[in-house]
C-alpha cells in the first residue's frame, strides 16, 4: 500500500474503484493534530452522466473502450469525504495520461501546446438533520466534447484531491483500432 505521499499511476485495467480509503488532507493533519483522514471515491466512465437533486444519473456506464471515432463521455463518480473535511474548498483535478503515465498534450490556438487536465473546487457541508460524524456523499459528472485521441491507444484518467491521488482513483480506457472497428 502506498504511504501518505506517495503517487502512483498505474495503466490497468479499468475498474470501478470502490471503497478505497487514503488520507487525503495532509495540510489538515497539522492543524488539527494526529487524526486519521480518508476519502472514498468510486469512478465511471459513460456515455453520459448528469447530477439532478443530489444523485448521479448515468447511461450506458461502466465501458472500458471507445472510438475509434471521437464521441463524447462522461467521467461520474460519487466523492464522500469525512465530516472533519466539511465546510472548506477543497480542489479536485482529473489528468488525461498515456500509457506511459505521461500527460496527454493538445494545442490549442490560444496557448499553444497544454496537456489535458479538468480542474475544479468543491465543497461539502452537512443537510440539516445529519448525524455529526456522518461521511458527507459529493456526485460528480463531467461531460466531455469528443477528444481526438489516436487508434488503438491506451489512456487513463487520474483523479487528484487536493493534491493528493491513490492508485485507485483512475480510469484507465482503450481507443479502439480503426481495423477492429470496422470488422466488428
Amino acid at each position: 500500500m502506498p504511504s501518505d505521499t506517495s503517487r502512483t499511476v498505474a495503466a490497468d485495467p479499468l475498474r470501478k474503484v470502490s471503497g478505497t480509503t487514503v488520507p487525503a488532507y495532509g495540510g489538515d493533519r497539522e492543524r488539527n493534530g494526529p487524526m486519521v483522514r480518508s476519502t472514498k471515491v468510486n469512478l465511471m466512465l459513460a456515455q453520459s452522466a448528469l447530477v439532478a437533486d443530489g444523485l448521479l444519473n448515468t447511461l450506458g456506464a461502466g465501458w472500458t473502450e471507445i472510438g475509434p471515432d471521437p464521441s463524447p463521455f462522461a467521467i461520474a463518480g460519487i466523492i464522500e469525504v469525512p465530516w472533519d473535511a466539511t465546510g472548506v474548498p477543497h480542489t479536485l483535478r482529473f489528468d488525461l495520461l498515456d500509457d506511459q503515465g505521461k500527460p496527454v498534450v493538445v494545442d490549442t490556438p490560444d496557448r499553444g501546446s497544454v496537456p489535458v487536465t479538468i480542474e475544479g473546487q468543491f465543497n461539502v457541508a452537512p443537510q440539516p438533520g445529519v448525524k455529526r460524524g456522518t461521511p458527507l456523499s459529493m456526485p460528480i459528472a463531467l461531460s466531455l466534447p469528443p477528444q481526438p485521441l489516436p487508434p488503438g491507444s491506451r489512456y487513463e484518467w487520474r483523479l487528484e484531491i487536493d493534491g493528493e491521488t491513490h492508485e485507485d482513483w483512475r480510469l484507465g480506457f482503450t481507443v479502439r483500432p480503426l481495423a477492429q472497428s470496422r470488422a466488428a
